[in-house]
């Protein structure tokens, strides 16, 4: 079943950024939240973060895409700028971030007042994390599926394999 908001033309967009490597549970939660909120959501994959990266751009677009089918008001893009250039590119109107705990907004505070020094028309939107997923980590999840740990309940199912598999090609 498709759940979905109505979106006219005027609708508000919201850009979801991150690298996503790998795409979790807790992500699949803010965008569920956010699509419920927004007219639009595009999920931003970063594709050059400065970060080393287990799954490619193509890779992460396609789990981005996969776990988002069910809400007809998302849809998954990748870009290499800097995140508020591509947000007015794309009419964005705020810039959604998830909080797990206070330690992240420190640093999503600082990235929110040089956005606004950069483009006061853009808003930043903190949704705090759902009980259920604060432990989560693409960090984390990256480490338990390196070590063949099970990450099934962590991550969407196409994510789980794609992970098992890179595992084994290494």
């Amino acid at each position: 079943m498709s759940e979905s908001r109505p979106s006219p033309d005027n609708a508000l967009v919201a850009l979801y950024p991150g690298s996503f490597d790998p795409l979790h549970n807790g992500h699949v939660d803010i965008i569920r939240r956010a699509a419920g909120l927004f007219g639009r959501v595009i999920v931003a994959v970063y594709d050059t973060p400065d970060k080393r990266l287990l799954l490619t751009t193509a890779e992460r677009i396609e789990w981005v895409r996969e776990a988002v089918t069910r809400w007809t008001n998302v849809e998954a893009a990748s870009y290499s700028t800097l995140t508020v250039e591509y947000a007015a590119a794309r009419d964005a109107r705020a810039i959604i971030r998830g909080l797990r705990a206070t330690s992240d907004f420190d640093f999503e505070f600082q990235l929110a007042l040089m956005n606004r020094h950069l483009n006061p028309d853009i808003e930043a939107l903190f949704l705090m994390t759902s009980l259920d997923h604060a432990h989560l980590s693409s960090t984390l999840v990256k480490e338990l599926a390196q070590h063949g740990a099970p990450v099934d309940d962590l991550v969407p199912a196409g994510v789980a394999e794609a992970l098992r598999r890179k595992r084994e090609q290494t």
